[in-house]
């Protein structure tokens, strides 16, 4: 359960996470199923702003959640969902992909999440800064989300960090 690291230097991001569950994949591939719709199952819109696509799960529907922009480029049913990241204006540097999947591994099922992204310097920085805690908060999020939605006798639930809980305090006083 967590986060991997893979450290691959300021011109990259690789950031992982993944949660072990003890259900059948047949059991997790309707969370996967249900992202960025309206009976949305496992992204955590009780804590966050919602992931929202216009297509639903279309290969080339745009999707995004706050000021995050992205095309859905893969779409394995209850399996695979792939997303390309759009130019942001406020990320201008900011080139790769993120993935949620979900496999069975032995008599569980692994949920993973990958961001992989190529950046610039001041786009690494920002980052490290004022991006990656938010977004280990809202994937670890999702993951309580799924064994919550896996009726799980006693899921998890993730604290925030008082760093993350300051972030989100500023992101309400901008807005």
């Amino acid at each position: 359960m967590g986060k991997i690291i893979v450290v691959r230097g300021w011109g990259a991001v690789l950031n992982i996470h993944e949660r072990v569950l003890p259900v059948s994949l047949d059991t997790v591939a309707p969370l996967l199923d249900s992202l960025g719709s309206g009976r949305d199952r496992l992204w955590p819109i009780d804590r966050w702003p919602p992931m929202l696509l216009d297509r639903g799960l279309a290969p080339g529907s745009r999707g995004w959640h706050t000021q995050i922009r992205y095309r859905l480029a893969t779409y394995l049913p209850g399996r695979r969902v792939e997303f390309q990241f759009e130019p942001m204006a406020h990320l201008p540097h900011f080139a790769g992909r993120h993935v949620f999947e979900a496999f069975q591994r032995g008599e569980l099922t692994v949920m993973r999440h990958t961001l992989d992204v190529e950046v610039d310097f001041r786009t690494w920085v920002r980052w490290k800064l004022g991006i990656e805690r938010l977004h280990d908060a809202v994937i670890e999020d999702a993951f309580d989300r799924a064994e919550v939605q896996a009726h799980l006798p006693r899921p998890h639930r993730s604290r925030w960090s008082l760093y993350v809980r300051f972030l989100r305090w500023l992101r309400t006083r901008r807005h």
